[in-house]
């Protein structure tokens, strides 16, 4: 059965402007760091970069690995920081999260957990692709249906995707160890739709702007540098890149396509230590 969506009203050509947001992994503690970063000082530094920005958005997603330890308060602190955008945000849930922590946790006016987000002409769905206990994964075919049952209830509004894990490998070793196990099988199935215009992902902590050519034309592909740490593209073994943490913003156009821009915080305050572990 498909479940109610938030609903957001739009003017008639109005986009929907949206930013993302994610793998801050937080811990209980603001103090502590994961791989010599401060994750609750980067996650900051990130939502104040966008915040005296001239941009504006309407919602902010965010997708998935908000805790690093699962711990409750780390959930407290993700919706403490993030509500300070004074947008609406949605998430959903990255292998370093625990889903029922989340859903008793991540609570707020503002704070949403539904799959499903109708904003203007567009319908966003947030699918779960995690595995529990395991770092990389998969869509099942209780997603597939989510999505199928979504355009058939809105065959009208186009269609971002959003999720955690990255369905296309990165050219980096050990990473896509970690993919989406079906990424192929995700992109053929939900190319047929002519709604799908975008593929929205974290869990890669680094810049992904690419395009699939389907049947209906082409999808964007897009994954977005955590809040925190970034990996280092192109690398066989695990490695950290010394770039910025930052967000993307999406603009989500009356027509189907997608504008959108990757920021980064200004500066070196966020520099990783290679050497570290914990990851």
């Amino acid at each position: 059965m498909l479940k109610p969506a938030v609903k957001y009203t739009f003017e008639e050509n109005q986009s929907v402007r949206l930013v993302q947001v994610t793998d801050p992994h937080l811990f209980a503690d603001p103090e502590s760091q994961l791989l010599g970063v401060n994750t609750a000082n980067s996650l900051q530094a990130v939502i104040d970069t966008f915040m005296a920005s001239s941009a504006t958005a309407d919602l902010v997603i965010a997708s998935g690995d908000i805790s690093q330890d699962y711990s409750a308060t780390s959930y407290h602190n993700f919706v403490r920081q993030i509500s300070s955008t004074k947008l609406p945000c949605h998430y959903l849930p990255g292998n370093h999260d625990d889903p029922r922590m989340m859903a008793l946790h991540m609570q707020g006016d503002n704070i949403f957990g539904q799959q499903r987000i109708i904003a203007g002409k567009w319908q966003i769905l947030m699918l779960d692709s995690t595995v529990r206990g395991k770092p990389g994964g998969f869509m099942g075919e209780e997603q597939f249906s989510i999505i199928d049952a979504a355009i058939n209830a809105e065959p009208d509004k186009h269609v971002l995707l959003a999720m955690h894990h990255n369905p296309i490998l990165m050219q980096c070793g050990w990473l896509d160890q970690h993919c989406m196990a079906n990424g192929s099988d995700f992109i053929q199935r939900v190319s047929q739709y002519p709604q799908v215009k975008g593929l929205l992902w974290g869990h890669v902590h680094q810049q992904v702007n690419q395009h699939h050519q389907g049947p209906h034309g082409a999808i964007a592909l897009m994954a977005t540098p955590s809040t925190c740490i970034q990996f280092k593209p192109l690398s066989d073994h695990f490695a950290l890149d010394g770039v910025q943490p930052g967000y993307r913003l999406l603009e989500l156009l009356c027509d189907g396509s997608i504008h959108t821009e990757v920021y980064r915080v200004a500066g070196d305050h966020f520099t990783p230590d290679n050497e570290a572990s914990g990851y």
